[in-house]
């Protein structure tokens, strides 16, 4: 891929990642093809803005884990109330870097899957 739109891709989406992920997702970037680019910018990556807010509000019924996708975590803090609310309490700050790894992960997947399509 063309390093302008590394480049373009990577300030845009530097909210949803690790700033220690950025050069990992620049360098798997410049080895995909051009014409992927629709697919990594389709990806529906999750804010951990959004994730902190939701765990601030419903942490204990385990909404912040149901948003990034942590169904059986999400589950285990809803029937127990958010570890009776020390869950709770530990998850506001932990929960935007689950968000980020997560966001990570989700994105590796859709490189793995690209390269192997390439290949």
């Amino acid at each position: 891929m063309d390093a302008s739109k590394v480049d373009m891709y990577a300030g845009t989406m530097h909210e949803y990642f690790n700033p220690t992920d950025i050069p990992l997702i620049k360098s798997s970037l410049e080895k995909i093809d051009n014409e992927k680019l629709v697919i990594f910018q389709s990806l529906d990556f999750k804010s951990p803005t959004v994730a902190i807010v939701l765990s601030f509000f419903l942490g204990c019924f385990g909404v912040d884990r149901f948003y990034i996708g942590n169904i059986l975590l999400g589950v285990l803090k809803l029937i127990t109330f958010g570890g009776l609310g020390i869950w709770t309490i530990i998850d506001w700050f932990l929960i935007m870097g689950a968000t980020r790894k997560s966001n990570l992960n989700k994105f590796t997947n859709q490189v793995n899957i690209s390269s192997a399509f390439s290949a």
